[in-house]
């Protein structure tokens, strides 16, 4: 994953709002006959999974779902902001995964060998990153905001043998060409041109595998696939030079369908938007191989200043995203209830729907209508992961009657280990290990916390070329291949996770205290005047070895400037938010409490999933 420098949230734009009381809201009158049907239908209802999927590998779901939603649309995409939405069935996607996959294979005899994907989440990705793992070769997906020196460093790397890549990397990928002469083929998305000097169009290609198969080359769909061979390679956190390369095979990524339709009921006429980069394997399991098993759609989010207009416009049901984001959206549209002044409105609504809810009357979706009109009308649900979250936003988004879900894995998991089953949701916690896989905590604490242990058919073949890494990372215990998470966390009696913290975040004190930062720092997001903070242990300068707890924050200038007036000095904004983090230390154990404060005013850097970079800001103050 990679370092955004120049990251930032966009400011999205909501309306006020209007909020009509309950007394004008048309069909919200309690039926009690069915409020009586509904309890008892309620103390039958068991918790139990969904019947689920079987596949072995991603080749068995291309095969199904071609055949299954043929005419269904798979992906929407608009090339231009202005322009029309651009709907691909199952069966044209199917056709231009053959065609492709046969023109690699045949045309250019690429067949096994590692081929990198480079660009933004576009069409053609979907569909080269698909005829990988159909048989064609091993896919390498490739971070596009990557400098140039590492995209040429990753390539060397993986021993790439072509690069299929988006018009927006054209430039870099020709000025990198000639210092790559083991790359035989350079394939542009989007293209037409025929192959001239190493460089060529996928758009040719696929064409010209179609032409073969017509011919009756059917060689590529009669590619027999093994479950448990390497067939994906993605780097890791961290630059080029110290980033794990991670072997994924097709079980792993066909155990991630198996594993969300199990405790997700996520349905044909069901629509995601993709937001979050497809290099990352949360993305690119859970947003795309998932709802494609499952005949549902994608549509494809034009960028983060576009969310609040796709959402408009393409009408999701579900969404994955991951805290940083749902933040912003939570706060955004709460400031603006309040602008409207109805927030006592909407907290009244709020405990009358609940408690409607809880005899068996759902009508949140319709006294809440406004809000979900703003977020495209039929989100039903909204899965977050790659980052704690603050309980009281998922709580929100319940309140206001969509379900909240959260995901729990990493790169080397691929990613899914753990999920909310939407049939037993419970805020806060990260959710349970998924169907065959098994979570266990390393030498708990006096609170049951540890490191957190991951046995799953998801975890990875190993790191690339790094048998040393892999054995730290993987050891064998009776038969069976336990993971090193690198997560503090802890099971409740349900055997739901809570994660609180990263072994390498943790901060001990010199009394042996355990403080974990991520903790401190949801508490701190409730802090309006803090648009973004990083809690650190910074050394002592009187006391060597001590470690004072300091935070470094990003000031909400906006919010500020609207309480407290324009053109305040440094000092009076340091002592605004120092005034606030002490009100957060009386909730605090005094060891945790917060003693420094650094006001920044540059963006932090952040990994492609929006956690922030601690070990790169902390370098820079080294």
């Amino acid at each position: 994953m990679r370092i955004l420098k120049d990251f930032k949230i966009p400011n999205f734009k909501f309306p006020k709002f209007k909020m009509k009381e309950l007394s004008e809201i048309d069909e919200v009158n309690v039926d009690y006959e069915a409020v009586k049907k509904a309890q008892e239908n309620n103390k039958k209802k068991e918790l139990k999974n969904y019947e689920g999927t079987h596949f072995n590998t991603i080749k068995e779901v291309f095969v199904h779902s071609s055949k299954e939603f043929a005419d269904r649309t798979l992906l929407l995409e608009k090339t231009n902001p202005k322009g029309e939405w651009i709907e691909t069935t199952y069966n044209g996607f199917k056709n231009e995964v053959i065609g492709l996959g046969t023109a690699l294979t045949r045309k250019l005899g690429l067949k096994d060998t590692r081929i990198a994907i480079i660009g933004e989440n576009t069409h053609y990705w979907y569909v080269s990153y698909m005829t990988m793992l159909c048989g064609a070769g091993i896919a390498v997906p490739i971070d596009k905001e990557l400098p140039e020196n590492e995209i040429e460093n990753v390539l060397k790397r993986a021993k790439a043998s072509a690069v299929i890549f988006s018009t927006k990397k054209a430039e870099v990928i020709k000025k990198i060409s000639e210092k790559l002469p083991d790359v035989k083929y350079f394939i542009q998305m989007n293209s037409e041109a025929s192959i001239e000097n190493r460089f060529v169009g996928i758009e040719y290609l696929i064409e010209e595998g179609k032409a073969l198969v017509q011919n009756g080359d059917n060689s590529f769909m009669n590619i027999e696939i093994d479950p448990d061979e390497f067939k994906v390679l993605l780097f890791t956190s961290g630059t080029t030079s110290n980033a794990k390369g991670v072997m994924l095979c097709n079980r792993n990524l066909a155990q991630n369908i198996n594993a969300a339709s199990a405790y997700v009921d996520l349905r044909a006429d069901d629509r995601l938007m993709s937001i979050l980069p497809l290099h990352h394997t949360y993305e690119s399991s859970i947003g795309f191989l998932y709802p494609f098993g499952m005949g549902a759609s994608i549509s494809i989010c034009q960028g983060l200043k576009y969310i609040v207009p796709d959402l408009k416009e393409t009408n999701p049901t579900a969404v994955l995203t991951v805290p940083l984001l749902v933040e912003n959206i939570y706060k955004k549209i709460n400031a603006n209830i309040k602008k409207s002044k109805k927030d006592g409105l909407v907290n009244s609504m709020i405990h009358v729907t609940n408690a409607l809810k809880t005899v068996g009357v759902d009508i949140k979706r319709k006294v809440f209508a406004e809000i979900h009109e703003n977020l495209g009308g039929k989100i039903r649900i909204i899965v977050s992961a790659a980052a704690p979250i603050d309980t009281k936003i998922g709580k929100w988004l319940e309140d206001i009657g969509i379900t909240f879900l959260q995901g729990y894995g990493l790169t080397e998991t691929a990613p899914i280990a753990a999920l909310t089953p939407d049939f037993q949701t419970k805020v806060g916690s990260a959710g349970k290990a998924v169907v065959d896989a098994e979570l266990k905590i390393d030498s708990p604490n006096e609170n049951g916390e540890g490191e957190v242990l991951i046995k799953s058919k998801t975890l990875m073949l190993g790191y690339y070329e790094d048998e040393e890494a892999t054995k730290e990372a993987i050891f064998e215990e009776n038969g069976e291949r336990w993971f090193h998470s690198g997560d503090i966390g802890y099971l409740d009696n349900d055997g739901f996770l809570y994660i609180t913290g990263r072994c390498k975040n943790v901060i001990v004190t010199q009394n042996g205290k355990n403080i974990y930062p991520e903790e401190i720092e949801i508490m701190l997001s409730n802090i309006s005047e803090i648009k973004e903070c990083m809690v650190y242990g910074k050394k002592d300068e009187k006391e060597d070895k001590e470690l004072i707890i300091s935070v470094k924050v990003i000031p909400n200038e906006e919010e500020i400037e609207a309480k407290y007036g324009k053109e305040l000095t440094e000092e009076q904004v340091y002592k605004i938010i120092w005034d606030k983090i002490k009100e957060v230390n009386k909730q605090l154990t005094s060891y945790k409490a917060i003693k420094n404060l650094e006001i920044k005013h540059d963006e932090f850097e952040k990994t492609t999933t929006m956690k922030i970079k601690r070990y790169a800001e902390l370098k820079k103050d080294k």
